[in-house]
């Protein structure tokens, strides 16, 4: 998880590097920068007009370019930025949907119980022809969606009798807009009454309609009582300008951020005194004035702080955000988090997916059930001050430059989405490539899997799990049996509870206590050695002469040891014995035996019994390959205290025969421990 977010965290700041790049080229080739301020003088009156579309202002009754040129500057300073998004904008010719509601609920569900948006909807009634044309209507609806106004078209033939108890007997328009300023409250619905269905009439209608919600000042005294009041609103952003009504996008932001910002204009058209202005420090309109409890902040001073909808919006969302805005933030987050996985897990192109598909999963389980219980305390009274102290360091961290140039790039990116998915695959194959790099430098096996291996071993762990059910939550190897002997797929068929075996690791079986066997008297072999060179040399006349018979010996040897392996079988259950050739090497131990005694079979040494762990078993054979152990041998115990060969041990519970040969305890269980008897005074000791 730390190294997907680290991924994230050096994407995001390729993002940004890369837009200041974007804005050095710019200025390279054309001279000026995004926060450059345009003169609205040397505009074509096409531009012009696009701008006041953009911003929300009607010039239907201006012919003139001046007049045109003198409405752009009354409602705020143009940037370079601004003139080239809105170009962009006209020219990109996509088609707005709107909706076609089906009955009363459709209708009630989206208009009457959205609280924080405006609704444009056409009512067409029984064998009437709509009150605006289908082309003016597409115009209608390209216009008003620039400013989040959302459309849809009502056919009363549809639901008659809805249409009949809310009087729509013939065709109009309808608007709903939220009635009262505090969030969540009720919706009124108005009816067009004008005669004009042309489109700017119409969209006069709308933003006038729109305005009447924000509080409108007149003059200095009215101004200065507002500007001193203190009220439940935290946030309040002024509008200074010398306009009839204010912009069309100013007013459908007072609609979208009902309950969190008030919105006020202040009309300065007619204004004789403006001492209490340069009181507050307004010293030009028009001005957006941003007050908080922290201070004034002048909008419009930093990068990427446009007159339009969609700049003010990312603003005021940063500033005052919802807790959706927060849960929408996080998922998007956490998302793109999650889709590194396709990145750095190597192998198989199917595992990628296959991976990334169960982290997505993963990831937004938990994200959904982190914000359960954040959600409960945000509803909590005594949260409340915090809930105020975290707004307020929204907004000291907001109002920062560094934060200006983060919503600049998340618009810039935002209104090129083709651009931002090529930089996150470009991101990924990068570290695709130092990954792989990294893991063949390790001598990974799994960068070179393809996609019919790692189905085949995903296959074995689906069946090694699905037949043997799971035992304990650690890592199990995903070998099988079946990989060494098929058949015995068929052998399990005909013991349904052979299936019941569970799997056990074998992490225990470098915890068992090991040991060296010892003998009381015994010498090392070095001593051994120098003590007997000379008895060595006369023996090798004496080898040489009785070579054939020490062969048929060997032979005898082999054959008893057969028969001593078939009786370990016999009393330690129907498992092979692992002692058969590759699994057990009691030779070693044998050639010392023969060659040194063995305790048990010399009378004159003692087994040092000193040296054994005290909860085990004194003996001196091990049952597995019936030998006695000879001093120097590597001796392994169990958890019920019995003692065995290191080699035939691990070989018996490697092989998945995990209980002791002679009492079946299980030896990954602990056992209470075995404790010997104490001799007698009277007694020798034995």
């Amino acid at each position: 998880m730390w190294v997907k977010l680290c991924c994230l965290l050096l994407y995001f700041l390729a993002l940004f590097v890369l837009a200041r790049v974007f804005e050095a080229v710019a200025w390279y080739e054309s001279g000026f920068l995004a926060t450059q301020l345009v003169d609205p003088v040397a505009l074509s009156f096409r531009k012009l007009r696009t701008i006041l579309e953009c911003r929300g202002l009607g010039h239907s009754g201006l012919p003139e370019k001046k007049d045109v040129r003198e409405l752009v500057e009354k409602s705020g300073d143009l940037m370079e930025g601004e003139l080239y998004s809105a170009l962009k904008e006209e020219e990109a010719s996509e088609s707005v949907s709107s909706t076609n509601f089906s009955g009363e609920m459709h209708f009630y569900e989206l208009v009457e119980d959205t609280k924080d948006g405006i609704w444009l909807v056409q009512v067409i009634a029984n064998d009437r022809s709509p009150l605006v044309g289908k082309v003016h209507w597409e115009k209608m609806v390209k216009k008003v969606s620039r400013f989040g106004i959302r459309t849809g078209t009502f056919n009363c033939s549809s639901d008659p009798r809805y249409c009949k108890r809310r009087g729509w007997l013939k065709s109009t328009l309808i608007m709903s807009v939220p009635q009262t300023s505090t969030s969540k409250g009720k919706v009124m619905l108005k009816e067009y009454s004008g005669r004009r269905i042309e489109v700017e009439h119409i969209f006069k209608w709308i933003t006038a309609h729109a305005a009447s919600r924000i509080k409108t000042v007149y003059n200095s005294e009215h101004l200065k009582e507002e500007w001193n009041k203190s009220d439940q609103y935290r946030v309040k952003i002024y509008l200074f300008a010398n306009l009839d009504q204010p912009p069309a996008f100013f007013s459908a932001l007072s609609v979208k951020f009902t309950g969190r910002v008030e919105f006020i204009f202040v009309n300065v058209e007619n204004w004789d005194n403006k001492s209490y202005m340069a009181e507050i420090g307004i010293y030009k309109t028009p001005s957006y004035i941003l007050r908080t409890p922290e201070g004034i902040y002048r909008y419009g001073n930093n990068t990427g702080e446009f007159i339009s909808l969609r700049a003010m919006d990312s603003f005021l969302r940063s500033l005052q955000p919802e807790v959706n805005d927060l849960f929408v933030l996080s998922l998007v987050l956490v998302n793109l988090m999650a889709w590194m996985d396709l990145f750095i897990t190597q192998g198989a192109t199917i595992k990628r997916f296959v991976v990334l598909i169960s982290t997505l999963g993963t990831y937004n389980s938990l994200l959904i059930i982190s914000w359960l219980p954040v959600l409960g305390f945000l509803q909590l009274p005594y949260l409340d001050s915090f809930y105020e102290y975290s707004l307020k360091l929204f907004r000291y961290s907001n109002t920062t430059t560094l934060a200006s140039w983060v919503r600049a790039d998340w618009m810039f990116y935002s209104s090129h989405p083709a651009l931002f998915l090529s930089t996150y695959l470009g991101h990924g194959l990068l570290i695709d490539y130092f990954e792989k790099k990294r893991r063949r430098n390790n001598n990974t096996d799994e960068v070179n899997a393809n996609n019919l291996e790692w189905l085949s071993s995903l296959w074995d762990w689906y069946t090694s799990y699905l037949f043997h059910p799971i035992a304990s939550f650690q890592h199990f190897p995903f070998d099988s049996d079946w990989d060494e002997d098929p058949d015995l797929f068929l052998e399990r068929l005909a013991f349904p509870d052979l299936w019941l075996h569970p799997l056990i690791p074998t992490d225990y079986i470098k915890n068992l206590p090991m040991w060296r066997f010892k003998c009381l008297g015994a010498h090392s072999d070095e001593e051994m050695l120098e003590t007997f060179p000379d008895s060595e040399s006369d023996s090798d006349s004496e080898n040489k002469e009785v070579f054939s018979s020490d062969r048929e010996a060997s032979e005898d040897d082999e054959l008893s040891t057969f028969h001593r392996c078939s009786e370990a079988e016999r009393r330690c259950g129907a498992e092979p014995c692992p002692c058969a050739n590759k699994y057990c090497h009691p030779e070693p131990c044998g050639r010392k035996a023969r060659s040194y005694g063995s305790c048990s079979s010399a009378g004159d040494m003692e087994p040092d019994w000193s040296a054994w762990p005290p909860e085990m078993l004194h003996c001196t054979e091990c049952v597995v390959c019936l030998e006695n152990f000879a001093s120097g041998c590597l001796l392994m115990g169990l958890p019920c205290g019995h003692v065995f060969h290191q080699n035939c041990i691990v070989m018996w519970l490697a092989g998945g025969r995990h209980c002791c040969p002679v009492c079946r305890w299980a030896s990954y269980k602990k056992k209470q421990p075995y404790t010997h008897p104490q001799p007698l005074s009277s007694d020798p000791p034995s």
